[in-house]
This record gives structure tokens, C-alpha cells and sequence, in this order.
């Protein structure tokens, strides 16, 4: 569920929410695209995780025998998961304040960004994984139904979602929210994120099975929530969306004055969600560079995410919006997750490595199909940030 949880961020609110306002229900496709090239890649990075007890970054330590290669490597991790997570951090406390600000109304306003980073805070020094495993279960059934009813309420052309889902159209106009679509659910620190926390959960590659059912109900659940909020957004009739709390007002004639309390709901579990998995990851993916002792007590560790959720906090409060930050991150998540996902298949390919539990060739086939896919969104978004 930490899982789920880390993609359905105010990122993903904002980016399905303008997709259905703006092409309706013709892009749900894009999403289970999304949803398929995730557990493919979720799964590898347990499997990786369940077997050699290593995290990515270690293994690049231990199997690339070049040191320039090795250290470029390394960088262009830390750059994009350690730096870009800190500059998304404002995102995400920025998300958590508006479903605060909605529910609560702007009285309070200056103190929702310290409610949010403190409850961050509290979570991350308190909780341990099965602990943060319950609390984002409920964050994110709590999500989900107040998402998924609302989808419901808004009585959308079902003939059109069905549609939607099986029929793959795009035109120049909407590939660019297709690309926004997969690339706000293939989230590169969520495989540094997962092959950490199988460890933590499970003992062996014994539990292998109950692996993959927990990756596949997790991140199908995020879809379908993901799915509901771009439902939501196509079945309200909103013919232009300027604020995220726009979509509040058009739903008054289904819920009446209760719309905004629903939405700043959902709203504000997407981004304290994201505000704990965010730092969450940052750490992990430090502590695997630089090979530190595996304990979340660990000081540097503690630093690392405090640092991030205190980053989150400050930008918001001062206004500070890091767009070269935040443009630089998106470069190097966009150069990362190729090289990534093409170091995970040769991992997970590597009988040294994984012995029977190795790639299957239907395993191949999937894996060869998302490379080549997030491959093209990298590129993608490389010439599309490189035209701004």
C-alpha cells in the first residue's frame, strides 16, 4: 500500500483531473497501460529485493566494475531520487494544505503547511513498516471511496468508460497527457522504495507468491483510483479546469455544500501520502548509495528525510516554487528510468544473482515491452522540457 500510496500524489489528482476535463474518458486506456508497466516493473524490483536482500544501488556498487561509470551512475540516482524528491516535497505539502484548506476553509490557512510536514514527521520517526503499512491502508481505502463514489454520483456515460479502457486513441494534442499519465504512475523511487521494504516484510524468496499479490492488488487499487478521479472529472460536465477545487463546485448539484469536504478528503490523504513516501524514499535510495547500516534509526538516515519534509514545508510557506529544481529532477528521472529499468531486467536476468528465481521468457517479453516504453516517455519528455 506504501506503494499505491507514493503514486496517487497531488501530481496524479491534478494530472487525471485534467485529462478527463479536457479529452473525457478517452485516455482511461493510458492508465492501464500505466498500471500493467507497473507491476511488471514493481514485481521485478521485489523479486530483486526478496532474493538478494540488496537494494538497487547496491547492487551498481558491488557489479559495476568501472569506477566512472559506477560514480555517474550513482550521481544521476541521488541528483534525481535524493534532489528531485526534496523539490517535489512542496508538491506534495501543497496538495495535503488545499484538501485542508477545503475542508476547513482559508481561516487557518498559514498553519495547514506545518499540520501537514509535522504529521509527516511524527509518522516517519514513529512508525515502523508494518505501523506505516496500516496508517497509508487507511489513507488510501479512505481515498479510494471518497474518489470512487464520487465517480459514481456523477453518472458518467458508461458506454464511453468502457471505451475508454479497451480502445487506445491519441491524437497530437493529447499525447502529451498520455506521457503525463504513464509518467505519473511508473514512478522511478518506487522501485528503489520497494526492493527496501520487501525486506523488511518478508523473510525470503519463499514468500514470492505473497509478493506479487500484494504488488498487484496495491498498485491495481492505486489505478483504480487513479481511473475514478479522471471519471470524476469527465462526468462533471467542467469544460475547463484552472483550480483543482474547481472540480468542488461542479459537483454541488451531486453532493450540495458536502462537495468540497469530499474532495479536500481524498485530497488531503493523496498528499500527506506522498509527503511520507516522498522523504521515505529519499532516504532508502541515500542510504543504498553511500552503504549505510540498515536501520531506520540511523541518524544520516533520519537526516535525510527530515531534510526533505523540511525543504517540503519551507517552499511552501515562502512561496519559493524551485521550478530550475523541479526541471532539473524531471530531466534526471527522465534519463533514469531507462537505465533503471534496463539495469533491473539485467538483474533480474542474472542467474549469479537470482539463481531459479531469474527472469521466465514471458517475464522477458513483458519487461522488453515497458522498456521500451518508458524509454519512449523519457525521450518524450527530454525534447518536450527541452522546447520550454
Amino acid at each position: 500500500m506504501l506503494i499505491a500510496a507514493a503514486f496517487i500524489g497531488p501530481g496524479t489528482v491534478t494530472t487525471c483531473l485534467r485529462a478527463g476535463v479536457d479529452q473525457g474518458y478517452t485516455l482511461l486506456w493510458a492508465l492501464v497501460l500505466s498500471v500493467v508497466a507497473t507491476v511488471v516493473l514493481q514485481e521485478m524490483a521485489g523479486r530483486l529485493g526478496l532474493v538478494t536482500h540488496q537494494g538497487l544501488p547496491d547492487l551498481v556498487r558491488s557489479h559495476v566494475a568501472r569506477k566512472l561509470p559506477r560514480i555517474l551512475f550513482i550521481g544521476i540516482i541521488l541528483a534525481a531520487i535524493v534532489v528531485g524528491n526534496a523539490a517535489y516535497e512542496a508538491g506534495n505539502i501543497a496538495g495535503a494544505t488545499l484538501g485542508l484548506e477545503s475542508a476547513f476553509g482559508p481561516r487557518w490557512a498559514q498553519f495547514y503547511p506545518w499540520i501537514t510536514g509535522l504529521l509527516a514527521l511524527y509518522l516517519l520517526w514513529k512508525g515502523s513498516y508494518r505501523a506505516l503499512e496500516r496508517i497509508f491502508t487507511g489513507l488510501v481505502v479512505l481515498m479510494s471511496l471518497s474518489f470512487a463514489i464520487t465517480a459514481f454520483l456523477v453518472k458518467p456515460d458508461w458506454a464511453a468508460v468502457l471505451h475508454g479502457l479497451v480502445v487506445p486513441t491519441a491524437d497530437s494534442a493529447s499525447l502529451l497527457t498520455v506521457m503525463a499519465l504513464i509518467g505519473t504512475t511508473v514512478v522511478p523511487y518506487n522501485l528503489f522504495l520497494y526492493t527496501s521494504l520487501v525486506s523488511e516484510k518478508w523473510e525470503g524468496a519463499e514468500n514470492l507468491r505473497t509478493m506479487r499479490r500484494d504488488i498487484a492488488f496495491s498498485v491495481l487499487v492505486g489505478g483504480a483510483v487513479s481511473m475514478a478521479i479522471l471519471i470524476t472529472a469527465a462526468g462533471s460536465r467542467l469544460t475547463a479546469l484552472e483550480n483543482v477545487m474547481d472540480l468542488a463546485a461542479s459537483l454541488e448539484p451531486v453532493y450540495g455544500s458536502m462537495a468540497r469536504y469530499g474532495l479536500g478528503v481524498g485530497l488531503f490523504a493523496a498528499g500527506i501520502t506522498s509527503s511520507i513516501t516522498a522523504p521515505l524514499a529519499a532516504a532508502y535510495v541515500a542510504r543504498q548509495c553511500f552503504g549505510w547500516r540498515a536501520d531506520r534509526s540511523d541518524a544520516r538516515f533520519r537526516a535525510v528525510w527530515i531534510g526533505v519534509v523540511a525543504i517540503g514545508v519551507l517552499s511552501h510557506l515562502l512561496k519559493f516554487q524551485p521550478l530550475e529544481v523541479i526541471y532539473f529532477a524531471q530531466i534526471a528521472n527522465a534519463l533514469l528510468l531507462p537505465i533503471l529499468a534496463t539495469f533491473l531486467w539485467w538483474a533480474i536476468r542474472h542467474r549469479g544473482l537470482m539463481g531459479a528465481y531469474k527472469n521466465k521468457p514471458w517475464h522477458d517479453l513483458l519487461a522488453a515491452l515497458v522498456l521500451l516504453l518508458v524509454t519512449g516517455l523519457a525521450l518524450k519528455t527530454i525534447i518536450g522540457l527541452w522546447n520550454t
